[in-house]
């Protein structure tokens, strides 16, 4: 249904001309397919009916013989360039995004548009005085209580606690580097061992990947955009048997997960499958020039553990796991005390994979704002496409070919905690005027720690930030 299709792309804010060019393109295809189809019977017809039983009887096919190497040597042509054909399709293919889900406001603008569809704690005006629920609302609109307010933000809370060193870290490896130490290391431990408890509680397998991933790979799952603005490039040659030298650092375990079932076909009895994936991350944040540059809210490595489930290809099936994770999540920062927000993203910020996208933002009180933590994510077969991941059974037909029913499994990401900053919420949401509280279900996961004293004093401005306030 190419007018579905078109609804979608503008929904997205992206040109509707792009599924013509698809159809097109596609049609070229199959054109020449059924040329060669149709040239291979011609060609079995001829050499079946015309020459053999001439040859068999001993009269002159040179003709035939003639037209039959002719059109050989068309079937060599259309076998060289479909390959070339299908290519171009597939490039045009990869730039239509996913549906958008009813649910999501059509809009560019996150600051106005998002819509806000859970506050913790429910503010006083909740129940709005029996009138009209406060939830869902845009969040341009929506007016209500907030949290309190703390004087320090998370960069000089870290540092105060003797808890990272940014200025070293930066000489040994440039822009948005740092030294995790101390009680900053412990921090980091504890968020990630409380998160594999967390989720191995709720039935999840824990994976941790491999960091880097092959460019062929990475090209089925991660958008273009993300080769420039996110993925970092490795390449040199190493033992490879295979020679393959081009890799890239994975800025999310979503990516190497969303490939460990490449290829497979997966019994509809055994989803929905969960795993909890934890990794380091890498992401070059091209696009985030001047952004949170204190402190460890915005960097180039971080640990995250994430949420990634498949269900059947069913749109109700993954829209139930969509809130099932977003639940988990949200228990999660209810267990740590952070004050949050949840909006559903609008279309125009959607990933190309996204039927529907909740953020998870956090209140930090230093900093007087709401800032995410959690993206969750519902992409449906979309990813499963670009890695061949089906469900069901492979039929088998008369003819003995092996046809795949067309039954992709449904993919669903969600971050549950990214640890930077889980860390930089925690600071300004736990600080006191002599240090910083440890929440109560970290405490085990930290030895017993239940207090981190300041050890020094504030951290000092850069020049730059000396040479601006002077201004």
């Amino acid at each position: 249904d190419p007018d579905k299709w078109r609804k979608h792309q503008a929904a997205r804010f992206k040109p509707v001309e792009w599924v013509d060019e698809v159809i097109a393109k596609d049609e070229e295809w199959r054109n020449e397919q059924n040329k060669l189809d149709n040239l291979r019977k011609d060609v079995n017809k001829l050499q079946k009916e015309v020459i053999a039983p001439k040859k068999k009887a001993k009269e002159p096919c040179d003709e035939e013989v003639a037209q039959m190497k002719a059109m050989q040597v068309e079937i060599k042509a259309l076998q060289k360039t479909l390959p070339d054909i299908a290519a171009e399709r597939d490039v045009l293919l990869n730039r239509i995004g996913n549906i958008v889900d009813d649910e999501v406001p059509i809009s560019h603008d996150e600051d106005a548009d998002n819509l806000v569809v859970g506050l913790y704690p429910e503010p006083l005006e909740a129940e709005n005085e029996g009138e009209k629920p406060l939830l869902p609302c845009p969040l341009g609109v929506l007016e209500y209580t907030l949290p309190e307010t703390k004087p320090l933000t998370h960069d000089d809370l870290l540092w105060r606690i003797d808890g990272y060193e940014p200025v070293r870290g930066q000489n040994v490896a440039g822009h948005r580097a740092y030294f995790l130490k101390n009680a900053g290391v412990l921090l980091n431990q504890a968020l990630i061992n409380y998160g594999i408890a967390f989720l191995r509680k709720r039935g999840y397998e824990i994976l941790q990947p491999p960091f880097m991933m092959n460019k062929d790979v990475m090209a089925n799952l991660a958008q273009l955009e993300d080769f420039d603005e996110q993925l970092y490039k490795v390449s040199g040659k190493t033992d490879d048997p295979n020679g393959s030298t081009e890799k890239y650092l994975i800025a999310t375990s979503e990516q190497p997960i969303c490939a460990y079932h490449k290829g497979d076909w997966i019994k509809e009895s055994t989803l929905p499958i969960r795993y909890a994936g934890i990794s380091t991350c890498f992401r070059k944040e091209a696009g985030s020039s001047g952004k949170d540059i204190r402190g460890i809210f915005r960097v180039h490595q971080f640990e995250k553990i994430e949420q990634f489930c498949l269900t059947l290809d069913d749109f109700e099936e993954s829209q139930k796991e969509q809130k099932r994770m977003l639940a988990a999540a949200e228990e999660f920062y209810q267990s740590l005390g952070f004050p949050y927000r949840v909006v559903c993203i609008v279309s125009g910020e959607l990933n190309d994979a996204a039927v529907k996208k909740y953020d998870l933002e956090a209140w930090f009180p230093g900093q007087q704002s709401y800032r995410e933590l959690v993206s969750c994510s519902n992409c449906t077969d979309y990813q499963a496409r670009g890695v061949e991941t089906r469900c069901g059974v492979k039929k088998s037909q008369k003819d003995d070919a092996m046809k795949a029913r067309a039954s992709y499994v449904h993919m669903l990401n969600s971050t549950l905690c990214a640890t930077g900053r889980g860390i930089c919420c925690l600071l300004e949401n736990y600080q006191t005027e002599d240090g910083v509280k440890v929440p109560e279900v970290l405490q085990p996961f930290m030895g017993g720690i239940d207090f981190l004293p300041f050890t020094r004093g504030p951290l000092e401005l850069t020049k730059g930030e000396k040479g601006k306030k002077k201004k």
